[in-house]
């Protein structure tokens, strides 16, 4: 089960992300094609790729892995912890929460219950 991880606030991500906090986008090319995160360290390893990829990652910066709206956060974060990084939390509420409260995207805003970006 996966109760080691505690999911942290759109807010002390953001706050993270600044002070040289790592943002692990979980999404998969096309979502992340379309909309990314606007942060100074963002990896893109999407999660269909994540258990033969998890070595591109560094066990030293503090990371904090999201997803389109949260929901499989905390499993990428269990897995990453189970291969021995320390500092890796969930974010709730991913890139829809991210973009409602108003923290930067590069590409077109949408509604969350659009799901896709607007044409």
């Amino acid at each position: 089960m996966y109760t080691n991880c505690f999911d942290i606030c759109t807010t002390n991500v953001h706050r993270r992300a600044q002070a040289s906090g790592l943002l692990v986008d979980m999404r998969e090319h096309k979502e992340a094609q379309a909309l990314a995160f606007d942060a100074p360290e963002v990896v893109h390893i999407p999660f269909s790729e994540l258990k033969q990829r998890w070595q591109e990652l560094s066990q030293d910066l503090e990371s904090v892995t999201v997803f389109q709206d949260g929901e499989k956060s905390a499993v990428a974060s269990q897995f990453l912890r189970d291969k021995g990084f320390l500092d890796v939390s969930p974010m709730r509420g991913g890139i829809l929460l991210w973009m409602q409260k108003g923290y930067p995207v590069i590409g077109k805003r949408f509604n969350s219950s659009d799901k896709e970006p607007d044409s």
